[in-house]
C-alpha cells in the first residue's frame, strides 16, 4: 500500500472540499464521480497527468508548457464565464441614457443564479459563432435541459437584466434584424427557406446560444401590463418611469441650425440626429402643427430622442421655436403577437397578462394567439387546433398551466427600442444575469482626447435608476 505524504493529503483535502461544495451548489450527485479523478491527481497517480514534464527535449517541454497554460486558462475562463460573470458591451441605444452605447459591463451570473449550460461543449468567450471561421462555436450534443442553481436573489421590477433573445430560437443567418418571425409575417416562410441568397440558411439555436439582449424588467409574472400614451400601467396603476427615459421629438428652430455645443447640451449622439426636409412631406408637418415660414419654406426641423430633463432644456434654447412629441405610428409596424391583429401599437399596447408559473388559462382563440409561443416554443409542447378542439401533445385540453415564470422587458429609449412589445415575453430560462459594473465606456462620437473615454462612467456600479 503506497504511503501518501502529509502535503499530498492537505492538497487533496482542500481540492475535495471545494469540489464537494461545488457539487452541492450544482445539486448533481453524478458530479461525485469527479472525486475519483481528484484521488488519482493528488494521491494515487495511476494516470501520468504530468508525464510531459519529464521529457528531455527542452523545445517539446516549452511547447507543452504553453499548451498546458492555455488549456488551463481556457477552462478557467469557461467556468468563470458560465458560473460567475461575463463581459457584455452595450450594442444599441435602447437603454439610453441609463446605459450608453459603448459601455462595457460586468454581468453577474450569481445575482439570479447561474444556469447549467444547455450546450456544455462550447468554445469560451464567444456567444454562438467562431470569429474568422464563421462556424458554430458549440456542439449540438449533448444538450441539457434547463436548470438554474441558487444565486443571491431573483429578478425584481425595474432591474436591468441581460437575457437571451427569445425570438432568436430560429435565425435566418443573413437577415437577423428583424427577427425570423417578423420576416415570416412579411415574406412568408417558404420564400425565406427557398431564397438562401438573400436570407441565408435558417438554423435553430439552443437557449444559451441565442444573442444576448439587455433591457429593463418592467412587468413581473402575474402582472397585467398596459401602455397608454407612452405611460406604462401595471394592474391599472401608473408605473414609475425611469429617471432617464427617452421619447422621440420633432424640434423646429427659428431658421438656425443647431450647433455641436447645443447637441452636446441636449446629450444627443450623432447617430440620433436627423434633419427633416419639411417640403418633402408637408401633410406630415401640418399634422405636427409645423407650418411654413413667411417665405413659404420650412424652418429646420430635427428629430431625436430627449429625456424629460433635456426636453425642458430644448424648450428654453433661444433658437428653438417648437418641440412636438413624435406621434404613435399606428399600423406602421407589427407588434407581438405578429400573426394576430390586436390593434395595439408602440405607444398604446395591451392590456396583456404576463404568465406566471403554476397559473392556468382557458385555451380560447385569443389566449392561444397571445400565449402560443410560451406553450410551444418555450415550454416545448405540441399544440394543434382540429375541428374546434385544442390538442396539446395529442390530448384534448381546455386549459393550460404554465411551468415557467415570464417577464416583460422594455428599453428606456422607448421610441427606439425593439423590446417585449415586438417579440413578447422573456421566459425565466432565458435570464442570463444582472449588469453590476461599467468597467469601460467609449464615446464613438468623440476622439480619444476629446471625451472619447467617458472617465466619469468607468468602474461605476449599475443601479436600476
Amino acid at each position: 500500500m503506497k504511503k501518501f505524504s502529509k502535503k499530498q493529503w492537505i492538497k487533496f483535502s482542500i481540492a475535495a472540499v471545494l469540489y464537494l461544495l461545488f457539487t452541492l451548489w450544482m445539486q448533481n450527485a453524478w458530479l461525485l464521480l469527479g472525486l475519483i479523478v481528484l484521488v488519482d491527481i493528488f494521491l494515487t497517480g495511476y494516470i501520468p497527468w504530468g508525464a510531459w514534464k519529464r521529457t528531455k527535449n527542452p523545445q517539446v517541454r516549452n511547447v507543452l508548457e504553453w499548451v498546458d497554460d492555455i488549456l488551463f486558462a481556457l477552462v478557467a475562463v469557461y467556468f468563470i464565464n458560465i458560473f460567475i460573470f461575463q463581459n457584455y458591451q452595450i450594442p444599441s441605444s435602447s437603454l439610453e441614457k441609463s446605459l450608453l452605447v459603448g459601455d462595457y459591463l460586468f454581468v453577474s451570473k450569481l445575482s439570479y443564479g447561474p444556469r447549467v449550460p444547455n450546450t456544455p461543449v462550447a468554445f469560451p468567450l464567444v456567444q454562438n459563432t467562431l470569429p474568422f471561421f464563421n462556424s458554430k462555436s458549440y456542439l449540438d450534443w449533448p444538450e441539457w435541459d434547463y436548470k438554474r442553481v441558487k444565486g443571491f436573489g431573483h429578478v425584481k421590477r425595474n432591474d436591468i437584466v441581460v437575457f437571451n433573445f427569445p425570438a432568436g430560437d430560429t435565425v435566418a443567418l443573413k437577415v437577423q434584424n428583424p427577427d425570423y418571425y417578423h420576416l415570416v409575417e412579411q415574406y412568408g416562410r417558404e420564400a425565406i427557406l427557398l431564397n438562401k441568397a438573400d436570407f441565408g440558411d435558417v438554423i435553430y439555436r439552443p437557449v444559451d446560444k441565442r444573442e444576448n439582449y439587455v433591457k429593463r424588467c418592467i412587468g413581473m409574472p402575474g402582472d397585467t401590463i398596459e401602455i397608454r400614451n407612452n405611460q406604462v400601467y401595471i394592474d391599472g396603476v401608473a408605473a414609475k418611469n425611469p429617471e432617464k427615459m427617452q421619447l422621440n421629438y420633432f424640434v423646429e428652430t427659428d431658421g438656425s441650425m443647431l450647433s455641436e455645443e447645443q447637441f452636446r447640451l441636449l446629450d444627443v449622439s450623432k447617430a440620433d440626429r436627423v434633419l427633416i426636409d419639411g417640403s418633402y412631406n408637408p401633410q406630415y408637418m401640418s399634422m405636427l402643427n409645423i407650418q411654413p415660414n413667411a417665405n413659404g419654406q420650412y424652418n429646420p426641423v430635427y428629430h431625436f430622442p430627449l429625456t424629460q430633463k433635456t426636453l425642458e432644456i430644448a424648450k428654453k434654447l433661444p433658437v428653438v421655436k417648437r418641440v412636438v412629441l413624435e406621434p404613435d405610428p399606428v399600423g406602421a409596424d407589427s407588434y407581438y403577437p405578429v400573426d394576430y391583429q390586436t390593434g395595439w401599437s408602440r405607444d398604446n399596447y395591451g392590456p396583456l397578462w404576463i404568465p406566471k408559473k403554476g397559473a392556468t388559462i382557458p385555451l380560447t382563440e385569443r389566449n392561444i394567439a397571445l400565449y402560443k409561443r410560451c406553450i410551444v416554443n418555450y415550454e416545448h409542447n405540441k399544440l394543434e387546433v382540429k375541428d374546434g378542439k385544442v390538442y396539446i401533445n395529442g390530448k384534448p385540453e381546455t386549459t393550460y398551466t404554465f411551468k415557467y415564470d415570464y417577464y416583460w422587458m422594455m428599453g428606456d429609449n422607448r421610441h427606439n427600442s425593439a423590446d417585449s412589445r415586438s417579440w413578447g415575453f422573456v421566459p425565466e430560462d432565458h435570464i442570463v444575469g444582472k449588469p453590476i459594473m461599467i468597467w469601460l465606456s467609449l464615446d464613438k462620437d468623440r476622439s480619444l482626447f476629446d471625451g472619447g473615454i467617458r472617465w466619469n462612467r468607468m468602474f461605476r456600479w449599475v443601479h436600476p435608476d
